[in-house]
């Protein structure tokens, strides 16, 4: 089984309209997700990102860590199963590369969530330090708001 350590933020309020990490993004992706399951013990998640499929199994958060599970899966299957899906997140990825290693994923939402902008880390473990960016703002790991699974739910619109 697979742990995925992750540390979320929100962009800072004085960098929000500038979008400075999209000058340093070396990449961006359109990403289309829907959940099959939005049991808190367990969430499965078809995403379709750019032109690959994918499913996501993903276990019960503890601290900022937590089980997960993916598979690539043929473009039109995630596409097929992105219609069973209850409400679909609708986003675009920059992936920013940091000067020691570390990858921030930030996260522009749109649709029902516009005006979301959300910066994640992945890490080797929960102690492991990384640089942050000068536009990186408050840390919402721990608000289970900013979670996909919830926006579907609860979206950003509706705060």
């Amino acid at each position: 089984m697979a742990t995925e350590i992750e540390r979320k933020f929100l962009i800072a309020e004085e960098f929000a309209l500038q979008h400075p990490y999209r000058q340093e993004a070396s990449s961006s992706v359109h990403i289309a997700q829907g959940y099959l399951n939005l049991d808190k013990a367990r969430t499965v998640r078809v995403r379709l990102k750019g032109e690959k499929g994918y499913l996501t199994v993903k276990g019960p958060t503890n601290g900022v860590s937590r089980f997960e599970w993916e598979k690539e899966i043929p473009a039109h299957e995630a596409e097929q199963m992105l219609q069973l899906c209850t409400g679909l997140i609708d986003k675009t990825r920059y992936l920013v590369n940091m000067p020691d290693g570390h990858l921030f994923e930030v996260d522009e939402f749109h649709g029902d969530n516009q005006g979301l902008v959300v910066a994640e880390v992945e890490l080797g473990s929960e102690q492991e330090t990384f640089q942050k960016p000068q536009w990186l703002g408050r840390e919402v790991s721990h608000d289970p708001r900013y979670y996909n699974s919830q926006l579907i739910q609860n979206p950003f619109k509706n705060w």
